[in-house]
């Protein structure tokens, strides 16, 4: 065999490992997001509409409006905790990784918590009320903080796999195209699973505790086996970058690390508004279906058109951004988004242009949300040129974090939708009024429209960390290091 056999030989292992390592880091976030999905949006949805379907019509309005307002509490309060999360794993040092451990750990734990929740911590709730609720808040929490090591250590991974930006691209669009999928795909079998396995308990198609018990055990097997994927599937690279840098520091160097980035803060607050706007929407959605078009047997056309739309869209995201700035692709996606909302407002009480405003809405998703996690991945490098830190893990503790607010809001705010448009559990669609109906527009489309006008002008005037700027930086990182390290060996 000669030279140029061998190197093509070598080109197609390191091409076929390049391929199974994608498609194992993809699979992750199906799971992944599915569980995100089910800890936010139907965790709610469960609350309103059958935790306390056994209580009184009144008693059970003030307990749904205390559990989503201790859940929305919870979440909020544990944002800080992300940062410090994420600077845990930073400092972490395995023979299996920085990320691998805490990405089995947090998939485990969690897993097992969040059907715990989702049996009414085994009926209690109907047991004791009081006892119940100060359990639920400590389950609650734990759960919360396992769930995010799980979620800090998978994407803080994606610049521990390449420091190429397009490279990077490819990562994050594949396992946004995956995530999609996942959280979409489960709002399209949600109803069926929880209506036909409570059936098959009780021989009532209804939304009933059996059902919602099967749904989260088969949420939680799901999420096992796809952070299985990700730890047995991909492995850290040893780039320049990484082994060169200084160690990520401390507590208070990470928040440091957060708040001198201002590259990164500009795209968290662009990013937080945006998913305000898209969770508030999506968590009422299944409402919308059952009280406003009182056809919730076909609520599956909502996980439906956004896992079509993202196969279309996800895949091609690293070639269109090769000719369209990211830039771009994120102002763009925030306009038709937009539009979508107009829809929503003037017309979702006939099922086409319901369908037309989902296309609208969920289209630009992949190209909002990739372009975010990219621009933050690639702040690692704006921030490590301006501090002499290298904070991975920490940086990109900050989507999960926007996330986790962006969910608690989104948690209270189904609460009190549900609440104030009288859409609680033992109430139909011939039950609403037109008063009840506006109400249900202003906050699940009004609102959100508004926050994404918001979240586009934050964009458009102070994100400037294009991809262009990043090969700069990146080029001037290593010639400094290069540098830093020959001054060192001359020293000696």
């Amino acid at each position: 065999m000669n030279t140029q056999d061998s190197a093509s030989g070598v080109d197609a292992r390191r091409e076929g490992m390049n391929i199974r390592q994608r498609a194992a880091f993809s699979f992750g976030n199906f799971g992944q997001s599915a569980f995100y999905n089910a800890l936010s949006t139907y965790f709610v949805i469960y609350v309103s509409q059958t935790l306390f379907a056994g209580v009184d019509k009144d008693l059970a309005a003030k307990l749904i409006g205390v559990i989503t307002s201790l859940v929305m509490v919870i979440r909020i309060a544990e944002i800080f905790l992300d940062p410090l999360l994420g600077n845990l794993i930073d400092n972490t040092t395995t023979r299996w990784g920085r990320f691998h451990p805490w990405q089995l750990l947090g998939g485990l734990v969690s897993a097992v918590l969040l059907v715990l929740v989702y049996t009414g911590l085994f009926g209690l709730v109907n047991v004791n009320t009081t006892v119940f609720i100060v359990l639920f808040v400590i389950v609650f929490v734990v759960l919360d903080v396992f769930y995010s090591l799980r979620d800090i250590s998978y994407w803080g991974m994606v610049p521990a796999l390449s420091t190429d930006s397009h490279e990077r691209s490819v990562y994050t669009s594949l396992g946004n195209w995956a995530g999609t999928i996942g959280y979409n795909g489960l709002t399209a079998v949600v109803v069926p699973i929880v209506t036909t396995v409570t059936w098959w308990f009780t021989g009532r198609r209804e939304e009933g505790q059996a059902g919602w018990t099967a749904f989260a055990i088969i949420v939680a097997i799901l999420a096992v086996l796809t952070c299985l994927s990700v730890v047995l599937g991909t492995k850290e690279s040893t780039s320049s970058l990484r082994s060169k840098a200084q160690k990520s520091g401390g507590p208070i160097q990470a928040f440091k690390a957060l708040f001198e980035n201002d590259q990164l803060l500009w795209v968290a607050l662009s990013y937080l508004l945006y998913s305000i706007a898209k969770v508030i929407t999506t968590g009422v959605l299944m409402l919308m279906f059952k009280f406003v078009l009182g056809m919730e047997e076909i609520f599956w056309i909502a996980g439906v058109v956004p896992v079509v739309v993202d196969l279309i869209v996800a895949p091609v995201y690293p070639v269109v951004n090769r000719y369209i700035p990211r830039r771009y692709l994120f102002l763009g996606g925030m306009v038709m988004m937009a539009c979508g909302y107009l829809v929503f407002a003037f017309s979702s009480d006939t099922l086409p242009m319901v369908v037309a405003a989902l296309i609208l809405f969920y289209f630009p998703e992949t190209l909002i949300s990739t372009t975010a996690i990219l621009c933050m991945t690639d702040s690692i490098e704006y921030g490590q040129l301006k501090t002499g830190r290298r904070n991975e893990a920490v940086i990109l503790s900050v989507r999960p974090m926007l996330d986790k607010i962006a969910g608690a809001l989104s948690n209270g705010m189904v609460g009190l939708i549900t609440v104030a448009a009288g859409m609680i559990s033992g109430a139909t669609a011939a039950d609403m009024t037109p008063a009840n109906i506006q109400t249900f527009k202003l906050w699940a489309f009004y609102v959100p429209l508004g926050v994404i006008a918001l979240g586009f002008l934050v964009f458009f005037f102070f994100v400037k960390l294009s991809e262009k700027k990043h090969a700069q930086i990146v080029a001037e990182l290593v010639k400094k290091l290069d540098a830093e390290a020959t001054s060192i060996q001359d020293a000696d």
